[in-house]
């Protein structure tokens, strides 16, 4: 049972600094509100690390063929930055949407090695985005830190505190098996952290699988294969997305015409690119810079 006195607290407090929709930081480091009293559009975006506790209403994400509901009462893993689309899908004015999401922090995670100790026997095969029951003692934690908030001083003093407790129940959840396998610097996991991490520092040029299989260390065929079973795409649609939806940035700030945020971004062909971006996004990117015209404004 969600506590009920959570879930006002956080949604007043996105009121108070007109946040609604956007969301807004707490004052603790990694920590965000969230209060929706309508359902959403479904936006591209990244999914960085995080933990995900949906107070009430519901939410969804798309990555590639896999769709992942979130509602009330739930928490939401995410071990490994992923493109993904999202929206609120469940929200009214009477019964808004509300969360907490934290960012997960992996040297905290590894930090906690040994007093999670190492692992017994391998973990079942798991996605680097899951979703399972939150547990009592998870939402106490959760809601000790955004309270903290509320004092400069104990969040100095109690944060760290927290943030590791917090860090440490997720590890132990039934649904922290990638993150524990991100304890462990030559599992799967973490080989294919180091992958994702090159293709976003690089994500502009052109990016040979063979490397990125050196990279994490793999033959060609298990990196594709782990990649694949972590993500839910393969490293060139991965690399796709992220142009994509820099290239969406651009148009949307004002500032490039179509063929120049194509090649800012990496494609060669302006015609490829406005194909690609018509099928992400559902309609072109001209129609999209024209649309955006007047915010830019």
């Amino acid at each position: 049972m969600v506590p009920q006195d959570l879930i006002s607290d956080v949604a007043a407090f996105v009121r108070e600094r007109a946040a609604l929709e956007t969301g807004c930081e707490t004052g603790i480091d990694g920590l965000f509100a969230f209060c929706s009293e309508k359902r959403t559009e479904f936006q591209a975006m990244i999914y960085e690390p995080v933990m995900c506790l949906v107070l009430q209403g519901a939410k969804e994400a798309h990555l590639d063929d896999r769709t992942v509901r979130y509602g009330a009462g739930k928490s939401l893993i995410v071990s490994h930055a992923l493109p993904v689309t999202a929206g609120v899908i469940d929200a009214s004015p009477d019964k808004p949407y509300v969360s907490l999401a934290l960012q997960l922090d992996l040297a905290t995670v590894r930090s906690l090695y040994d007093e999670i100790g190492p692992l017994q026997e391998p973990e079942r095969a798991s996605h680097s985005m899951s979703v399972a029951e939150g547990d009592p003692a998870l939402f106490d934690a959760v809601g000790r830190l955004f309270r903290l908030a509320r004092d400069p001083v104990e969040v100095q003093a109690l944060a760290p505190l927290v943030l590791k407790e917090i860090h440490f129940r997720l590890l132990r959840a039934s649904h922290g098996g990638m993150l524990r396998q991100l304890l462990l610097h030559e599992s799967p996991a973490s080989r294919i952290s180091k992958a994702i991490a090159l293709i976003r520092d690089r994500y502009k040029a052109t990016l040979p699988v063979a490397d990125l299989a050196a990279e994490a260390g793999m033959s060609q065929s298990t990196f594709h294969e782990h990649f694949k079973a972590l993500t839910s795409t393969t490293p060139l649609q991965y690399q796709k997305e992220l142009r994509l939806m820099e290239a969406r940035r651009l148009l949307i700030s004002g500032g490039k015409s179509v063929a120049s945020a194509a090649y800012d971004v990496g494609y060669e062909s302006p015609t490829q690119f406005s194909r690609e971006y018509a099928r992400k996004f559902g309609l072109p990117p001209r129609d999209e810079k024209l649309a955006s015209a007047p915010l830019a404004q």
